[in-house]
């Protein structure tokens, strides 16, 4: 297929915010390499709001998230895709139903993983196999280009931002008389994974202290909110807690931030996508495939399976059977990554 080929694309990846944020690079891709294209992406409800209004694409399918579940919804989906007569679809998610859309809405050309990243129904329903060289999801995801001739693209993400949530952003971000801001997310997990309060206490002030950091905590839920509370009453004004914000809102913090130390994985692989220097605190090793992208993730001592392989921040692991918490993380630890990514940004002001 030429680059100046017209070609209509259904790009699908429809569940996990995370893993959602992780394939934009494809879209990119695509649309550097076909200019001319219709690019189209299928994404269920609940990841919809950050892909929404990307630059690359030029439309959206949303879902419901229990499409499938009945005859005649997926029949109804299945005459709703017909009628955009696509020629390809790339299929980033692996699953059975994902690559039932594609028969469904008779594609001709459809891509997919091989055995290793797919269900059997998944590749029966998929007519192109590519086996993957890569383990991470953003990578082996643009291998799925290959078939169209796109060859070790580089990634890229154009996160959309609504103009809006910046100069909300700005404005809240202005009003510190401190410039520099860390966000601080505790994540999603149990009381009994996480670290405890006082951690997050002593980090914001380690941050104030040692670079001339304001720290805010970010929460989604009330646990996290009564969570986020605690650390602030024992930061000694060195922490604050975060506005309430939308996926969208969210990204613009994430944009004019300095610095992410998460425990959760959506804001992690925002902060990514955005070019924030994060640190993953999020320490469940069941899945390195979908870690964040490039970026220093903290492993705690003694975890044996780690290499010594550095790949841009992020510390690789060869291990994918343990189960880890945060709670296994010392302070210690995240303080040298903070100094090691402060000696990075200092390197490049340099240069």
């Amino acid at each position: 297929m030429s680059n100046d080929a017209a070609p209509r694309i259904l790009i699908c990846r429809m569940n996990s915010l995370g893993d959602t944020v992780l394939t934009m690079p494809i879209a990119c891709a695509l649309r550097e390499h076909f200019p001319q294209a219709h690019l189209v992406w299928v994404v269920e409800e609940n990841s919809a709001a950050l892909i929404r209004h990307h630059r690359a694409l030029d439309d959206v399918i949303q879902l419901k998230h229990r499409w499938s579940v009945s005859l005649s919804s997926i029949r109804t989906t299945a005459r709703m895709l017909r009628t955009h007569r696509f020629d390809v679809m790339v299929d980033c998610e692996g699953t059975a139903r994902a690559a039932l859309l594609g028969w469904l809405a008779a594609i001709r050309q459809r891509i997919g993983f091989s055995k290793r990243h797919s269900t059997l129904l998944n590749r029966c329903f998929n007519n192109e196999q590519v086996t993957p060289v890569f383990d991470h999801l953003t990578d082996r995801s643009l291998e799925l280009l290959i078939p169209l001739g796109i060859h070790s693209p580089k990634v890229r993400w154009h996160l959309p931002i609504p103009a809006t949530a910046r100069v909300w952003a700005t404005s809240w971000i202005r009003n510190s008389p401190i410039p520099k801001l860390a966000i601080l997310n505790p994540g999603n997990e149990l009381n009994s994974k996480r670290w405890d309060p006082r951690n997050f206490a002593k980090l914001a002030c380690h941050l104030r202290a040692a670079y001339h950091y304001r720290s805010i905590i970010y929460w989604s839920t009330e646990e996290e909110r009564a969570f986020g509370n605690r650390i602030v009453e024992q930061s000694d004004n060195s922490a604050s807690l975060a506005p309430h914000t939308d996926l969208q809102h969210l990204a613009a913090l994430l944009e004019q931030s300095d610095l992410l130390i998460s425990g959760g994985t959506e804001p992690l692989h925002i902060a990514v996508a955005l070019g924030t220097p994060t640190i993953n605190l999020h320490a469940t090793t069941t899945n390195r495939m979908c870690d964040t992208y490039r970026q220093l993730t903290l492993q705690p001592p003694g975890d044996h399976g780690r290499s010594a392989q550095v790949r841009g921040l992020r510390l690789r692991t060869g291990s994918n059977r343990k189960t880890l918490t945060s709670l296994a993380i010392s302070f210690e630890q995240v303080c040298d990554a903070v100094a090691e990514i402060d000696s990075k940004q200092r390197l490049l002001s340099a240069s």
